[in-house]
């Protein structure tokens, strides 16, 4: 009996990586799976075929169920066709799961506008585009689970700008939606992943500090293996999870963690208007003794 035996996913971006993996785990357990994938590079150049095929066959090769889909999720269109494909095959939809995404890596003095508008469209307005109609199907259904995924990278990703901005972005749209969607029993949660993938491959090394990726190809059967991001998936897709709603949970090889919340740390208070010249020479003492500059996890 698996634990989302009945239950119908989609998770897009399921074509490599991370994604692939959350798709036939969530098929491992039970659920009928709607395999997205556009088919592209990790700068988003579309490939001549979509690899979403494969991981269909993977799943119905072990006993599961899933369809492919090639839509592109960052459209509203495409995020509708994701949402109505699964309620036509299926019946209806319980568990979005947003991965997609796209890397185009530059410093922010480098950074043009097409570099920065095409990593949000296919991150941030991704996941608007099928949380939209998702949430909609499972406002209607009083149920539903969805999952979104941010990044460390949100924290301080040196040489990402637009990256970081999109997986900061996720975030709050996250917590909105959780807070405006619990009252429909419908959660809402990011996932931190870490694991060797193509994006990662694609990082120059020593980039990241304190993180050292080993290549994907090397990465089966190691922590970094992507397999290690989708137990937390699965959990929080299942009735288990119902009291886990609005939370930021890292998975990374064999640990998971729960982040905080962002919440006042230390407040300075006057009794008249502040002036520059005030706030100059009360500042340091009172708010800036321990100050850490951002960092990626």
């Amino acid at each position: 009996m698996g634990m989302l035996n009945g239950k119908v996913a989609a998770v897009t971006g399921a074509g490599r990586g991370i994604g692939r993996a959350v798709a036939k785990a969530l098929a491992a357990q039970g659920a009928a799976v709607v395999v997205n994938d556009l088919g592209v590079t990790v700068d988003g150049r579309k490939e001549p075929s979509t690899p979403s095929l494969d991981v269909v066959n993977e799943i119905k090769a072990a006993g599961g169920t899933a369809v492919a889909s090639g839509v592109d999720i960052a459209t509203v269109q495409g995020g509708e066709d994701l949402v109505n494909q699964a309620v036509r095959e299926f019946g209806k939809l319980d568990i979005l799961v947003n991965v997609a995404g796209i890397l185009r890596d530059k410093m922010i003095f480098n950074m043009t506008e097409e570099e920065w508008d095409d990593v949000i469209r296919v991150h941030l307005k991704g996941h608007y585009c099928t949380m939209r109609p998702a949430s909609a199907h499972m406002r209607e259904r009083k149920q539903g689970r969805i999952i979104n995924f941010s990044s460390g990278a949100a924290l301080g990703a040196p040489g990402q700008p637009n990256y970081a901005a999109a997986k900061a972005g996720i975030l709050g749209l996250t917590y909105s939606s959780a807070v405006a969607l619990a009252k429909y029993n419908i959660t809402v949660n990011a996932i931190m992943p870490g694991a060797s993938t193509r994006m990662t491959d694609s990082i120059p090394r020593g980039r990241m500090p304190g993180m050292s990726f080993p290549e994907s190809k090397d990465a089966a059967d190691t922590i970094f293996d992507p397999a290690n991001v989708a137990p937390v998936v699965v959990f929080l897709a299942s009735d288990e999870a119902q009291y886990v709603n609005g939370q930021v949970i890292g998975a990374m090889g064999y640990r998971i963690t729960r982040y905080s919340h962002i919440e006042p740390e230390r407040v300075l208070m006057g009794d008249k208007p502040w002036t520059p010249e005030r706030l100059a020479a009360s500042f340091k003492s009172a708010l800036g003794t321990d100050m850490k500059p951002p960092r990626m996890l």
